[in-house]
């Protein structure tokens, strides 16, 4: 598993007070937010990429005193820093990370933490982080609060200290961003569950990756809850990694045993197809019908926002109209169009199989599926029921197609190998009929031709327009 230099961190204070040399790695969203941060509290900062700086980011960076290196680590190495914050994509393990020596090595997140005094609301989970992250933080803001809502989504915290520090942070935290953690104590944290994902950065061990996942939660005490799955197997399995003292909170869809004394005890279910939520002997429920966000997967996502409102105090009736009337997020099971009859369905944030099993399930009609990209370590076993039954044609969008032909060829008569959105979607039309869907629902990340997923995906709703 990866590995955090931790010593000499103490709290906010002890790096806030003894400003020295600093390394910023990566000059991505939170590499920048980090050298801006440290830069406004009184570091001597070196951002430095192995590739090149986009100019904006350049220009930002010197406007703020920061020192640039792109297109190589070298003078990084050479600076001799009392700190260093990583790049989440730069492993732990990397070569210019153990040149570092014994200098302490930790992540923007854990960075940022520590010059905020926000109430922090910390949500992972191998699926679902990002439209739970963008629920709890609509009900909050609903509530009226001055909220923060970023991490691995949109603007990272460190950008936003920058400016100010709001009274609540609601943050999505990868597994990643985990490893790289060292004193992130959130007051309410949610493990949504976990599933096989990034397996290629975790020696394909999926208890690493696990392990990585229950770190949300390793600074918590008495004074914090955890939320989470109630039914996942592999939280369950290593939920006794969770530190013993801080509240839990299980969510899931069967029914709790009753407290001795007949009382629910805290926690979320359905039952007769509605939401319970039961927080400090309050009752709150809610038909899962009138959820904006509809499937069994977006219900767990739900829960788990409507019970970290809970936890923070939000009145129910704020929590019921946010949930009724929370929009879809861009590229998560998204309505592109309907073009002649036939249905296109933009999931290009589904990098993983089990994102793709859900998107999948979802479906009641005939799916021509757009799958493919830099697979990950996936393992296609589980979604081969689903492709036999709802699948009649795959497009494979990548370079590398092989491992998916491997996995499917016997389960649909049709795969054909695209290096373009606009070929993949022409022949996903093509061999769609009226009331079918065309889903872009990639299983693997997007690096081999696109920028990000969000390129992927609006690329992909640029191409449907333009059919």
């Amino acid at each position: 598993m990866s590995t955090v230099h931790t010593q000499d961190l103490g709290h906010a204070g002890t790096l806030g007070s003894k400003p020295g040399r600093m390394v910023v790695l990566g000059a991505g969203e939170s590499g920048l937010g980090a050298a801006r941060l440290a830069a406004k509290h009184g570091w001597n900062v070196l951002l430095s990429d192995a590739g090149t700086i986009d100019q904006q980011r350049a220009e930002y960076a010197r406007q703020a005193g920061i020192e640039i290196e792109e297109g190589s680590h070298d003078m990084a190495l050479a600076r001799k820093p009392s700190l260093v914050v990583k790049s989440p994509g730069i492993p732990s393990d990397a070569p210019v990370v153990r040149g570092f020596g014994e200098a302490p090595v930790i992540g923007e997140i854990e960075f940022a933490a520590r010059h905020s005094k926000a109430r922090m609301l910390a949500i992972t989970g191998s699926n679902g982080k990002t439209t739970t992250t963008s629920l709890a933080g609509h009900v909050l803001q609903r509530a009226g609060l001055d909220v923060f809502v970023g991490g691995n989504i949109g603007k990272s915290f460190a950008a936003q200290l920058c400016e100010r520090d709001p009274a609540y942070a609601v943050l999505e935290v990868s597994s990643f961003q985990l490893d790289d953690t060292a004193a992130f104590k959130p007051s309410v944290s949610v493990l949504l569950n976990i599933t096989e994902d990034h397996l290629d950065r975790y020696g394909h061990d999926i208890h690493r990756y696990a392990a990585s996942k229950m770190r949300i939660a390793r600074n918590q005490d008495a004074s914090d809850h955890f939320i989470h799955s109630a039914e996942d197997p592999m939280t369950l399995e290593h939920l006794s990694e969770a530190p013993q003292a801080v509240r839990r909170l299980p969510f899931g869809w069967s029914k709790p045993t009753p407290n001795p004394d007949g009382s629910m005890p805290d926690g979320a279910w359905v039952e007769d197809g509605h939401m319970h939520i039961q927080f400090r002997q309050t009752p709150f429920s809610m038909s899962i019908y009138d959820l904006a966000l509809q499937g069994k997967h977006n219900v767990n996502n739900a829960m788990a926002a409507a019970m970290a409102a809970r936890v923070l105090d939000i009145r129910k009736d704020v929590i019921r109209d946010a949930l009724m009337d929370f929009r879809a997020l861009e590229h998560r099971l998204e309505r592109v169009a309907s073009v002649h009859g036939v249905r296109f369905v933009n999931d290009s944030k589904a990098t993983n199989v089990n994102s793709v099993w859900y998107a999948l399930e979802s479906q009641e009609q005939p799916v021509v599926w757009i799958a493919g990209g830099v697979d990950k370590g996936n393992d296609y076993e589980a979604l081969k029921p689903l492709v036999k039954q709802k699948v009649k044609a795959i497009i494979c969008l990548g370079k590398d197609n092989r491992k998916l032909h491997q996995a499917f060829s016997a389960c649909v008569d049709v795969m054909i190998n695209t290096q373009r959105m606009d070929e993949a979607v022409r022949m996903a039309y093509h061999m769609a009929d009226k009331e079918d869907v065309v889903l872009l629902s990639p299983a693997c990340a997007s690096f081999d031709l696109f920028r990000n997923y969000e390129d992927r995906g609006r690329q992909f709703k640029a191409a449907v327009k333009a059919l």
